[in-house]
Parts: C-alpha cells; structure tokens; sequence
C-alpha cells in the first residue's frame, strides 16, 4: 500500500513518514494542495492536512473527491464542531485532531484500507432493496434511476445497512465495519455521515433510527 502525507509542517510529515514506513507500506509528502491534485493516482490512501500554504484542505478534498474514491484522512488542528462536519460532508473517510497520536493514525489508516478490500471482494456485486439499486463494483448507488452523490464512506454505510435490510444494524457494528474498531472510532463520524446518507437518499423513514441499538432500513428487499 501507497500512503501519500499531505502536510508542510516539516516535523510532523517525518514523524508520519517514519510512522507509515515501520508498517512497510510506501510512502511519499508533498507539502501543496496542488501538489497532491497532482499526484493522487499513484496512491492508495491520502493522509490529507486541512491547513495547507496554497490552498484550503477543504477545498483540496473536494476537488480529490470529484477524482478519486481512494480513502482520504483529514489531519487537522481545527477541533471544532463546524471543522469536523464540513471535513466528513466534503468526502473524507475518517479525521484525526493534531496532535495524532501515530498507533491511533495507523489503526486508522488499516481500518479505511479494510474496509475498501471487503467491500470489493464481494462475491455478489449488486444489492436492491425496495426502489434503491447498489452496483458494488462501480461504487454507485441510485433510487429510482437516480444516481445519489454519495461521498466514499455513505456509499459504505448504505451498503452495509442494505446488505442487512429488514434487520437492525447496531451502532458498534457500524463504527467496527467502517473504521475498524467500535470503541476506538468516533460516533459523531457516524452521525454526521447519517445525516448525508439520509438527505441524499429522500427517502423518508427509509433508515430506521431504532433507539439505542442502532438503523435498520425498512423497505424489504426485492
């Protein structure tokens, strides 16, 4: 696996340079947004910091979202609510606070990679429940025709939640399916996710908030 660091704080791109390459995975930083427009096609995950010299981070994870599917981390300082919610809607698979902690990073980053793996080594890549058709392989879901702008970890929610239509699906095994680890991830990830995932699909009552135990989707599957 290829890691490409976005970062220009010199010291912390080492840290996560050396980080990344005691697990034996590639490598490589570059400290410009436009850089890595540039280069994201060699890689297979982006750890992506949101306070860049060329660029906002924001506006480099939207545009690497109109491109790649590839999973994108958000390293950040900006801890705040705002920061958070605008970094998970505008693609990213997963966000760490700085200061990171380097095993929670790569705990992090083999969770995202896992779960991209399971996903496309479905034996059945299509799923239909009700008017909503997943084609797993090219990564699209739509309702009625209607392809949905699903960020890369919605499209994985929604496919989990469908795999399992008719059954509820707990909160723990959402967050240990799509992050790696229920008590590690972070819930508000799922919340904000949820919110997405339900205002693109317009589905009202479609995901089921089964309270304190987890969603289910309602329509039974074809």
């Amino acid at each position: 696996m290829d890691v490409l660091i976005v970062e220009d704080d010199d010291s912390m791109a080492a840290a996560l340079t050396a980080a990344v390459k005691s697990t034996g995975h590639g490598v490589d930083r570059v400290s410009r947004g436009s850089d890595a427009l540039l280069r994201h096609r060699d890689f297979d995950v982006i750890l992506l910091d949101l306070g860049l010299p060329d660029m906002d981070g924001l506006e480099v994870l939207r545009k690497l979202r109109q491109v790649t599917q590839c999973p994108i981390l958000v390293l950040t300082a900006r801890d705040d609510e705002r920061s958070v919610v605008l970094g998970l809607r505008s693609g990213a698979d997963d966000y760490l606070v700085k200061p990171v902690k380097l095993v929670e990073l790569l705990a992090r980053i083999e969770a995202v990679t896992r779960r991209t793996r399971l996903l496309d080594g479905r034996s059945d890549p299509h799923l239909h429940v009700g008017e909503l058709d997943i084609d797993l392989d090219r990564r699209v879901a739509a309702v009625a025709g209607r392809v949905l702008p699903l960020t890369a970890t919605e499209f994985d929610l929604l496919a989990l939640l469908a795999r399992h239509a008719g059954s509820v699906v707990t909160r723990e095994q959402i967050l240990d399916a799509l992050w790696g680890d229920a008590f590690l991830a972070s819930s508000r990830s799922l919340d904000v996710h949820l919110t997405g995932l339900r205002s693109k699909l317009q589905l009202p009552g479609f995901i089921v908030n089964v309270r304190g135990v987890g969603y289910r989707i309602e329509a039974d599957p074809r």
